[in-house]
């Protein structure tokens, strides 16, 4: 018995292939929009039946393929997010970072950025700009010593980096150029799950950052905020160190990383 390759809402079910089809052509309006998508766009975009639609889109969600945002919307789910925190994929990081990263720049004011460990140095893939006209340079693709900088410090502290061998530059008079005091701040960095640089990458620059960690628990990338001594006060890195990490985390369970409760076996 033949079947007929397009829709038929008022008779039978759809074969398997046929509900393959459909679904992966919902999954692939989701992947490929530039926003998530609603319901009613999603029906309209494929020509589903709503009910059809409502079913698919219902068995994508529990098995991870598609999730909802805030609005109800649709865009790609936990096994996407999962497979973009692998690492290498970084342009994936980028777009499933975005949210968190301009949270934290509207929690903060200060410059956001997400960096990864690149051929000995941070690079830093992304940046939300402080609303401030003090404190917006653009690190984008500047490269940045891990030894000075707090994005590298935590690379370092969560074994997404090494130290390159030789000298550790001496950039300010704060910079810690001792291989053995480093190694104590970063086991303190583990510690508390932050770092921070306060003078050591530039004089009058602070930054403190948080690692993402994926569902093996590695590192693939850190967050940061940064801005001006004058206006990132102890009292205010203090905060921050807490909004990042609360950011940070939150990007991490989308990568797969669900840490034990303390206590669990």
């Amino acid at each position: 018995m033949s079947t007929s390759a397009t829709e038929r809402p008022t008779t039978g079910s759809p074969t398997g292939t046929q509900a393959v089809d459909r679904a992966t052509r919902l999954l692939t309006e989701i992947v490929d929009a530039n926003s998530p998508k609603s319901f009613s766009e999603l029906a309209t975009a494929t020509g589903l039946a709503k009910s059809t639609t409502s079913r698919l889109l219902f068995a994508l969600e529990r098995a991870g393929l598609v999730r909802r945002d805030m609005n109800s919307c649709y865009e790609p789910g936990e096994l996407f997010l999962r497979y973009a925190g692998r690492g290498g994929r970084e342009f994936e990081l980028i777009e499933l970072a975005r949210p968190h990263l301009r949270r934290l720049g509207e929690a903060t004011g200060e410059t956001i950025n997400i960096g990864v460990a690149r051929r000995g140095h941070v690079e830093q893939l992304d940046q939300i700009d402080s609303r401030y006209v003090l404190g917006t340079t653009n690190w984008v693709g500047r490269p940045v010593p891990f030894h000075a900088s707090a994005l590298g410090k935590v690379l370092l502290a969560f074994g997404a980096a090494s130290l390159p061998p030789g000298r550790l530059a001496h950039l300010t008079d704060r910079t810690t150029t001792s291989r053995a005091a480093l190694a104590d701040e970063l086991a303190e960095v583990r510690r508390r799950g932050y770092a921070v640089a306060v003078d050591e990458l530039e004089a009058g620059l602070v930054a403190v950052a948080a690692p993402v960690l994926n569902g093996h628990g590695e590192a693939v990338a850190a967050i940061s905020v940064s801005g001006p001594a004058s206006r990132l006060t102890p009292p205010r890195v203090a905060e921050a160190a807490k909004l990042c990490r609360v950011e940070a985390a939150g990007f991490s369970a989308l990568l797969g990383h669900h840490p034990r409760q303390e206590g669990a076996a």
